[in-house]
């Protein structure tokens, strides 16, 4: 990394914020560290203290810090990728049976190892969580509350107490979330599994966006049906042109889709871009399900759209769980499943008569506390400073040619090596040392993201993590050089 000495023939000012900007570049200033004060600096570095008020000032106009009140300049994250994006597929597969390796299973057994660096956890870190307010909160049942609970059958549709905070906290993305229209669910999955097998059969199609979640995939095979991969687009997502193509050349039963924070690329598909998949799907008479377990992770001014927010016909099936923002032990999923709510009831009744209650009244009384905003805050703020590091760890630790997504929401960045370099060899040495992460090639039916992986950034920035990264980037070399 160049650096740029403080030399009486330059302008101090701006040779200072040139060395603090390679710093923050390589890392060794994270996003929401503060940097020293101005009195600090000027016992180090013997420079007035207008000076290095200057240097700050002209990093704030470079968007690298920002100033706050009383309390002092912080590192701003990443504003845009330090890689290039990931380049976008551009065929498209014909519908195939799924045919996915027991490789997830090893994935998820790595999540159970305390000495694993689990990059391939798709969960914020415990000390993110709320876990002692939502203790206090199950301290504070009563015995009563507590024994009705595992005494009795709740209502099917879910603890009432849950759907009406859902219903008022949904309000302004998701329609007009009635408590009628609400079914809640043993987290996200179970969501997506009952609204499945309402709207699709055993030889039936599902469109996906690739790549695309492997449990998605997963649930498709097990369920007989057939799968047709949708490229997307690492910052745009679906293409509504190639969506309608897609359409009109196969007999799609339905669309499972998560076009907020797309796992694994973390794109999103625009207001407009909503609506026009939501008037192409509606004409060819195709269900989307919609997985929204991400949207409220978003590091920018709003919350986007759902395509729930924008349907009018209840064409729409929207699943979500708190099992990204809050803990994913409560299990409190829910659906919208639109017209289709009897049906998705039936099913449910079918398959566990209820939902356990417990969990899910102490998810309510966390948002109807109102804390439940306050710690998204706090959530967002850390997750957008991991993305931001993380990302800065592999522009500097993993070679020059390697391709990154950069997300403006979500937890995770998606990967694109040499296509010389097959992302097993990287995971099966990586697990060797005590490092875990995602290869792309669950990910697809297909080889086409072979040389691809997905990192997870929920967990909090440390030494550690970043000696894993460089650990990760010294594999992907050698396989490089071979």
């Amino acid at each position: 990394m160049q650096t740029h000495p403080i030399a009486q023939g330059n302008f101090r000012y701006a040779a200072l914020a040139d060395e603090i900007q390679d710093k923050i570049l390589s890392g060794q200033y994270r996003a929401g560290e503060k940097l020293p004060s101005l009195r600090k600096l000027h016992s180090r570095l013997g420079l007035s203290i207008s000076t290095i008020h200057q240097a700050y000032i002209e990093l704030e106009k470079r968007g690298r810090v920002e100033a706050r009140q009383k309390s002092g300049f912080f590192v701003k994250p990443l504003e845009k990728s330090p890689l290039p994006l990931p380049v976008k597929p551009v065929t498209s597969e014909p519908p195939i049976r799924v045919r996915i390796n027991d490789l997830a299973e090893t994935i998820v057994s790595d999540l159970q190892r305390p000495d694993m660096i689990r990059f391939g956890a798709a969960v914020a870190d415990q000390e993110l969580m709320p876990l002692k307010q939502l203790s206090r909160i199950a301290k504070s049942m009563s015995v009563d509350e507590i024994c009705a609970g595992m005494a009795l059958y709740d209502d099917c549709a879910g603890a009432m107490e849950l759907r009406y905070a859902l219903a008022k906290m949904m309000m302004g993305y998701a329609g007009s979330a009635a408590v009628d229209e609400i079914i809640t669910t043993n987290g996200c999955l179970e969501a997506v599994n009952l609204c499945l097998r309402a709207v699709a059969g055993p030889g039936d199609v599902i469109l996906v966006e690739s790549p695309v979640f492997h449990c998605f995939l997963q649930l498709i095979e097990d369920l007989g049906m057939y799968v047709i991969e949708l490229p997307g687009c690492p910052e745009k997502g679906m293409s509504p042109d190639a969506f309608e193509s897609m359409l009109s050349n196969n007999r799609v039963k339905a669309c499972l889709l998560n076009p907020n924070f797309q796992n694994p690329l973390g794109s999103v598909i625009s207001t407009p871009g909503k609506k026009a998949v939501l008037e192409i799907a509606h004409r060819h008479g195709t269900p989307i399900i919609e997985d929204d377990i991400y949207g409220d992770i978003f590091f920018g001014p709003r919350r986007p759209t759902t395509f729930k927010g924008l349907d009018t016909t209840g064409n729409v099936l929207y699943c979500s769980s708190f099992s990204k923002t809050i803990a994913p032990g409560l299990r409190a999923g829910w659906t919208l499943p639109g017209r289709f709510y009897k049906r998705v009831m039936r099913l449910k009744l079918n398959s566990q008569l209820a939902s356990p209650s417990t969990g899910h009244i102490v998810a309510a009384r966390f948002i109807e506390s109102g804390a439940y905003e306050r710690h998204l805050r706090r959530l967002r703020n850390q997750i957008k400073n991991q993305v931001s590091a993380m990302s800065i760890a592999v522009a500097a630790h993993f070679p020059k040619d390697t391709r990154i997504t950069f997300p403006q929401g979500g937890m995770f960045l998606w990967i694109e090596l040499n296509k010389a370099i097959d992302a097993m060899d990287v995971f099966h040495t990586a697990r060797q040392k005590g490092i875990s992460f995602m290869p792309g090639i669950i990910c697809s039916t297909t080889d086409r993201y072979r040389h691809c992986l997905r990192l997870s950034c929920g967990l909090s920035w440390s030494d550690r993590l970043e000696k894993s990264i460089a650990q990760l980037g010294r594999i992907v070399c050698a396989l490089n050089k071979e």
